[in-house]
């Protein structure tokens, strides 16, 4: 059985897409950033942590499990860029990401109750220049109010995108090819 360690719509869209079967486990984990925690370090964590908590509490009712688990965040000139708590905020998010390239690590974790793999994917998102009605009328909706980086690439906001170097649905938020490479390597079949 796989457990897919999130509420993301989005994260088991995906799953769907390449036809694994998969439970929903959510759980709630302190997401706190360490004041040292390179960007990097800090979505392998939360993906792994989120996996290795589910593993352990299934680990007390059953044995033959996998959990799956990612965090995808946006960084931008070194410094994470969250999720919007308010229009105002999301206006000035994409008003820094306006005309210029941010990073967007995804890290997916798949954990067994003794036993964890992370892999981390990282992209490059290239902004158009963005004119403050543009910004307005997006935040205006609510597409981006629970996304990192105050957008979601596969909606409204993918006319924003002018150039991509990476996994799309990396951005999405889970990277489908290193999903699939760890499922594979457990001897879980896709399609």
């Amino acid at each position: 059985m796989i457990y897919l360690a999130s509420r993301s719509p989005r994260r088991a869209e995906l799953l769907t897409q390449i036809g694994v079967e998969y439970r929903v486990y959510a759980i709630d984990i302190d997401e706190t950033r360490s004041a040292t925690e390179a960007p990097a370090e800090y979505v392998c964590r939360m993906a792994e942590e989120k996996a290795l908590t589910v593993a352990r509490e299934l680990a007390r009712k059953q044995d033959d499990f996998y959990v799956l688990a990612a965090d995808t965040t946006i960084t931008l000139d070194g410094d994470i860029i969250g999720k919007p708590t308010d229009r105002e905020q999301c206006r000035c998010i994409l008003e820094q990401l306006s005309a210029r390239q941010h990073l967007v690590l995804s890290a997916v974790a798949l954990a067994t109750a003794d036993d964890v793999t992370v892999r981390l994917v990282q992209n490059r998102v290239s902004f158009r220049a963005l004119s403050a009605a543009e910004i307005a009328s997006y935040c205006a909706c609510d597409e981006p109010m629970d996304k990192a980086g105050a957008y979601a690439i596969q909606g409204k906001a993918a006319v924003f995108i002018e150039y991509l170097e990476g996994s799309y649905s990396a951005v999405m938020g889970l990277p489908l090819y290193e999903t699939a490479e760890l499922l594979q390597g457990v001897g879980i079949e896709l399609y």
